[in-house]
């Protein structure tokens, strides 16, 4: 155990349990490939837990994961020796079975939403994904990242400008 880390509390595992959809889902949506997912999710609670003593109580507990998340997404792209890969759909819980059309045109609304999701800026990407896909408000958005209020309004509206020229570009190529 490092110097001034406390042990893994039942405290600690609780909020792993309770919240590892969340960043497995969060990570999935930052553009993280499946078979990176696990490392990546629990690369997201080590950092987490060795940074515990930064987070406020006093603020959501879900915004500081996002970020936290969020940072680790990045910090695995940069990375030299990793390339980009194309994710594939998510398994979906089977509750109805949907028709072979049905399923289909889903398929391809999520691979497209996630191309255009992947077209995004690191930056504007996390706000836009916190904001439009998880529905943190911008003031969670803000405190979470540790940027000014009006930057999260900024990068907001600019990446819902960039999703929807990234769009329009797709939808131009489509044949008639």
């Amino acid at each position: 155990m490092a110097p001034g880390q406390p042990p893994a509390s039942p405290d600690f595992q609780a909020l792993y349990r309770a919240h590892v959809g969340y960043v497995w889902n969060a990570l999935r949506r930052l553009g993280v490939a499946r078979g990176e997912l696990e490392d990546l999710t629990q690369e997201t609670f080590l950092r987490a837990f060795r940074n515990h003593a930064s987070f406020d109580p006093s603020r959501p507990l879900r915004p500081w994961l996002f970020a936290i998340a969020a940072r680790t997404a990045v910090d695995f792209r940069r990375a030299a020796r990793h390339g980009r890969e194309v994710l594939e759909a998510a398994p979906d819980a089977a509750h109805e079975v949907p028709g072979a059309d049905e399923d289909l045109a889903a398929a391809q609304q999520r691979r497209l939403l996630r191309e255009l999701i992947d077209g995004l800026d690191d930056d504007r990407r996390a706000v836009f994904v916190m904001h439009e896909c998880l529905g943190h408000t911008a003031v969670e958005i803000a405190q979470a990242l540790d940027i000014p209020m009006n930057t999260a309004y900024s990068r907001l509206r600019l990446a819902r400008a960039d999703f929807k020229a990234l769009l329009a570009k797709r939808l131009e190529a489509v044949p008639p």
